[in-house]
């Protein structure tokens, strides 16, 4: 691997670990606002990446993926497939069942749409000063803090994306299960015990590359407005 390379992927980590952080802590924050404290005793409630960790779908997967892309000439278009480990929570304890479930669900999409949003102003901010001039302000960090602004925006909105999708065990599924009827609730949870089996065939497959095509396109254009 190239010292180029070996730059790009410490950027990659930091970025990747934040994200998904911030996703697991915004699931205990909620929970914890709705009367659960499971989470938040177990200090869930926090941006420290060791409390999110998961070892496959935090790092494994991820970097397999951007170093795979990298020899595709790819490596910042690679949409982050990825998760943390599971946040814990109790419903029993929630207030208001239905609600606590649909916003503690959405809380981790939130956060990275909210990140992703905060990325896209400072890029355009970048954009319209001197800073993303050659022999800007910003000297020889010019490269680094644009692949940072880069990765933070393509991986939070994946990540978001990747949540949205309604399938067990990811967050959008959570969702379903306060508006459907309970005879489809077994379905959900017969197919949450295969979930992990079928999301690694969606992804072999490039399910997800297609799903975040549109999402890609969006990007290009809010950034070259």
């Amino acid at each position: 691997m190239s010292t180029d390379l070996i730059g790009q992927l410490i950027i990659y980590i930091v970025v990747l670990l934040f994200a998904i952080s911030a996703h697991e802590a915004a699931h205990a924050w909620m929970s914890h606002k709705f009367g659960d404290d499971t989470a938040y005793l177990l200090g869930r409630v926090t941006l420290n990446p060791v409390k999110h960790t998961d070892p496959v779908g935090t790092l494994l997967i991820p970097i397999v993926g951007f170093i795979l892309g990298s020899m595709g000439g790819a490596a910042a278009r690679i949409p982050l497939i990825g998760w943390g480990k599971p946040t814990p929570v109790n419903p029993l304890r929630w207030r208001n069942k239905d609600a606590a479930n649909v916003m503690v669900s959405i809380a981790g999409i939130l956060a990275n749409t909210t990140i992703a949003v905060v990325t896209l102003i400072l890029i355009k901010i970048y954009q319209y000063t001197n800073l993303s001039a050659p022999g800007g302000l910003l000297g020889s960090a010019r490269e680094p803090v644009e692949l940072f602004l880069g990765y933070s925006l393509i991986m939070n909105s994946s990540l978001a994306v990747f949540n949205l999708l309604p399938f067990p065990p990811l967050d959008g599924s959570k969702v379903l299960y306060s508006f459907l009827p309970a005879s489809a609730q077994p379905v959900l949870e017969t197919l949450e015990r295969y979930g992990f089996i079928i999301l690694m065939a969606f992804l072999y497959f490039g399910f997800f590359r297609i799903i975040f095509a549109p999402v890609a396109h969006l990007i290009d254009f809010l950034v070259s407005l």
